[in-house]
């Protein structure tokens, strides 16, 4: 028997990652060697010290219980001070801090908070398709801001309509970005916020990459724009940071209005994050950094390995200052959808077409950094033998 979905569900797309995985498993199942360097899923290990602190902490009867859906405010401790120290910003762990079963829980139920069915969200086009579902899912209506690499992939604000502009709730913005590695600066965040301020918008700012840096780059958060609090909230992750993607866990932090819908929401919803992986989280934002410096000199050899690569086969690619993935257009005479097929077929290495996230992101496509070395070199010694493809 079949049942008629609900509209929120039928205006939902294939969720891009779902797609790819299934494709990946079809083709190993028929025996080919693939070499994925389409999903951002760190391919190395969760430190050992946070490890040691989830296998002490699941002992504990206390968190056998049912935790907190605002989270233990230790961790809204942790997280708060964390933020102090790395962008001189402290928002109240009690007000303005509430814990997340990761970034992408919190991103994908902000709508259910600021967006009633037919509300406007701005949503950038290309980007992470959480904006757009989760937009979705509340009968709200995805206005699309074209990320162009004439303007350093960021979004033109001045371009919105004013009547546009005048009916949107929610702005979401992420930087660094996925899928660009695209970086925002002081500058752009101070318009974004005097933007949402003149229109009463709330932003959301994704910060999940703020950690992953090169070249001696370090991201800046929203919330040190002086008001920013007033109109923003910020979501960070633990997930490419420390390895941690399977242990879903994040926090969001700003607006203190934000952060308690949020909440009040959550408490509905879901019943918080386990509190050992807290505890794990606290022992990730409070503990030793080295493991974070190492990750991000893997990547680094990784960019310029892959850069250096995809450049000899014809292809522009520009190295990424952030981030973990390198945005990179399609040769001529390709679709993002074709190239991606093309590099599957003829080489068993999978990259992202750009469509998947975004109308804009036709013509470009998007490859990984989290993926072994070794498996890299061999990616690019397979794409060199189909000959040019530029």
């Amino acid at each position: 028997m079949e049942f008629q979905e609900a509209a929120r569900v039928r205006t939902l797309p294939p969720y891009l990652f779902a797609r790819i995985e299934r494709l990946i498993k079809e083709k190993r199942a028929a025996g080919m060697d693939v070499i994925s360097l389409g999903i951002g899923d760190p391919d190395r290990p969760t430190p050992d010290h946070i490890v040691a602190a989830m296998e002490k902490a699941v002992h504990k009867p206390e968190y056998h219980r049912y935790p907190s859906s605002e989270g233990r405010r230790e961790f809204r401790l942790a997280a708060s001070a964390w933020m102090r120290e790395r962008f001189g910003v402290e928002p109240d762990p009690d007000t303005e801090v509430v814990a997340l079963i990761g970034s992408k829980e919190g991103i994908a139920h902000l709508p259910w908070c600021y967006l009633d069915p037919g509300d406007t969200a701005l949503v950038p086009d290309p980007a992470y398709p959480v904006y757009a579902g989760g937009t979705l899912l509340t009968g709200g209506v995805p206005y699309y801001l074209p990320l162009t690499s004439e303007n350093g992939f960021l979004p033109d604000l001045a371009a919105v309509p004013p009547d546009v502009a005048g009916r949107a709730r929610l702005l979401f913005l992420n930087y660094p970005n996925n899928p660009t590695g695209a970086v925002a600066g002081r500058e752009f965040f101070e318009s974004a916020v005097a933007f949402a301020r003149e229109y009463g918008i709330l932003i959301c700012h994704d910060a999940a990459y703020s950690e992953i840096g090169y070249d001696g780059y370090r991201a800046p958060s929203i919330l040190e724009v002086p008001g920013a609090a007033d109109v923003a909230v910020e979501i960070h992750s633990l997930s490419k940071t420390f390895n941690m993607t399977g242990w879903r866990i994040g926090w969001a932090a700003g607006n203190q209005g934000a952060v308690g819908a949020l909440s009040r929401l959550k408490s509905n919803i879901d019943s918080g994050a386990f509190g050992a992986v807290q505890e794990a989280a606290i022992a990730a934002l409070t503990g030793p950094r080295e493991a974070v410096a190492e990750s991000n000199r893997i990547y680094q050899a990784r960019r310029d390995l892959l850069v250096d690569g995809l450049n000899g086969l014809g292809l522009k690619v520009n190295p990424p200052l952030a981030a973990i993935y390198l945005w990179a257009g399609v040769p001529r005479g390709q679709t993002s959808a074709s190239f991606a097929e093309l590099v599957l077929e003829r080489a068993g290495v999978v990259v992202t077409p750009g469509t998947g996230y975004g109308p804009q992101g036709e013509g470009w496509f998007r490859i990984s950094l989290t993926t072994p070395t070794d498996r890299i070199r061999e990616a690019l010694e397979r794409l060199a033998a189909m000959g040019p493809v530029a």
